[in-house]
């Protein structure tokens, strides 16, 4: 990894910090009299100090939420040469190719009466949708993270999460990555489902995954369409990233 990247990821990490201590100590953000007494039964049963912590932790993990995708941008554009956040792909899906997804994500969320759910699996899902027919519907998708390799001319969109996601947006996330992998014509050489980090075993190996939600949409341990930890940052920013 260069030393401009190492440089860069420290810058944006010590911007994110100063923020989090201006918004909640210099800006004053946690007013006593105004956030603290106003919320009686936290008043009365929390002592302040315990609740001061609350707030700055609130503070700092949304703003960590984002810090991701600037480190992302990072790694993007002094890696593979370009990254942007919140990038729209728009283009057609044919009008059954809509349908097999919603039957899809269906099938995934709710069992059929007497059966058991299905298992998420990418290897049959794709092309069982791209098999539909019918009207070109057009089809708008906003993703996390776009990434062109200038190199190569390959581009690639990236939905980035945090690493203990819940159901609801991962499944947003499925739907996403299923319409752009169906799309005519396509705007992305690859979609991914990216986590930043592995918090489970000393090693982030994938087979150590283990937080539940995801799970009901993709197999995190075997799709090949699911990145976590080294093989995000490697992808989009190169060996050792």
């Amino acid at each position: 990894m260069s030393e401009r990247i190492v440089a860069a990821f420290r810058a944006v990490v010590k911007s994110t910090l100063a923020q989090v201590m201006n918004d909640t100590l210099l800006r004053r953000t946690f007013n006593t009299e105004d956030d603290y007494l106003n919320r009686l039964p936290f008043a009365t049963l929390i002592p302040e100090e315990i609740y001061r912590c609350s707030h700055f932790e609130s503070v700092f993990s949304t703003a960590s939420e984002e810090v991701w995708k600037r480190l992302a941008l990072v790694a993007a554009n002094e890696g593979l040469g370009y990254g942007v956040t919140g990038h729209t792909l728009r283009g057609t899906v044919k009008e059954e190719r809509l349908r097999r997804i919603q039957e899809i994500l269906a099938q995934l969320e709710h069992p059929e009466k007497g059966r058991k759910r299905i298992k998420p699996d990418w290897t049959t899902e794709p092309a069982y949708i791209r098999e539909g027919e019918g009207e070109p519907i057009p089809v708008t998708v906003v993703c996390d993270v776009y990434v062109e390799d200038r190199s190569a001319g390959s581009r690639f969109a990236f939905e980035l999460k945090a690493p203990l996601p819940n159901s609801d947006i991962t499944k947003v996330s499925k739907e996403k990555i299923l319409k752009l992998y169906c799309m005519e014509p396509l705007q992305v050489d690859g979609a991914y489902y990216a986590l930043p980090y592995n918090p489970y075993g000393p090693y982030g190996r994938r087979e150590d995954y283990a937080w539940g939600f995801p799970e009901r949409w993709f197999n995190m341990r075997e799709d090949e369409v699911v990145l976590i930890g080294d093989e995000f940052w490697d992808k989009i920013g190169g060996l050792r990233t």
